[in-house]
């Protein structure tokens, strides 16, 4: 028995492995592309096929030494993104343990609102989110871009649903020693809200760095680009620019990579925590 126990672990083990060489194939693919000539790109495409003394890191040498726009776009792209995951954070967590913890009239009626917005495809309201950004004249600038992601109604929905798991006891504690409504929320019931911030944190920016087609309405200046925007306008028939489109896309990985590894340790948890609480 015990020997077949170990054999079906081996077997799932395996199956899971495999599971994962196909999800991780296009990024491999990347990868190795990027250490290719353009020329060799333009008739192979993105593809393993490919011969060992041709890569080099000839595309990486031109992003850093001759692609000053890249490095622009690339810092945009994390001042609005790092602006995003913060300000989504504060506002979005306040709301949500709001609706959660606190009894008022409407409450229903708000988070009704916030679930009707969220089965609202993104696109429907492109069109008067951009004509409010011309009337508050944020038009190319960064606020445009970030105002519409600051509330997310996924992050409120999530964070309402952790909340609901939260001791309540703690906070007629916490009034009983003093503590005001912002005292307790700060001090006592976010850090318990850990995991839903970190499982947040990696979404929205996530969201907000990939983010392609908002940021392209609003932003008309090339200094403003962000990294989606400014490396699709090196796409040209000629395909003179695919050394610094695929070098760069590999590029644009590391940041992501690295916020989930900042809060991995919690983003199971967090997950887990807050599709179940309520």
């Amino acid at each position: 028995m015990r020997k077949n126990n170990i054999f079906i672990k081996w077997i799932v083990n395996i199956f899971f492995v495999f599971v994962a060489l196909i999800a991780l194939f296009p990024l491999i693919s990347l990868i190795v592309s990027s250490f290719r000539p353009s020329s060799e790109l333009m008739r192979n495409g993105i593809s393993f096929s490919f011969v060992w003394s041709e890569l080099s890191l000839r595309n990486y040498i031109h992003i850093f030494t001759e692609s000053s726009s890249y490095w622009q776009w690339y810092g945009n792209s994390l001042i609005i993104s790092t602006l995003t995951i913060v300000l989504s954070l504060f506002f979005s967590s306040m709301v949500g343990y709001a609706l959660a913890v606190y009894k008022f009239k409407g409450r229903t009626i708000i988070f009704l609102s916030v679930l009707i917005i969220i089965m609202i495809p993104f696109e429907i309201l492109l069109l008067p989110l951009y004509q409010l950004m011309i009337n508050l004249n944020l038009i190319n600038t960064y606020t445009g871009v970030m105002l519409p992601l600051i509330v997310a109604p996924v992050a409120v929905f999530f964070f309402r649903q952790y909340a609901m798991g939260l001791p309540l006891e703690l906070m007629d504690a916490a009034r009983i020693d003093g503590c005001t409504e912002y005292g307790i929320f700060f001090r006592i019931m976010s850090p318990l809200m850990l995991p839903s911030f970190a499982a947040m944190a990696i979404l929205q920016g996530l969201n907000s760095w990939n983010n392609f087609l908002w940021p392209l309405l609003v932003i008309r200046s090339n200094d403003l680009f962000t990294l989606p925007i400014g490396l699709a306008t090196l796409l040209t028939p000629y395909g003179n620019n695919y050394d610094t489109l695929i070098a760069g896309s590999v590029m644009t990985i590391i940041p992501i990579i690295i916020l989930f590894i900042f809060f991995q340790r919690y983003f199971v948890e967090g997950l887990a925590s807050g599709s179940v609480k309520g």
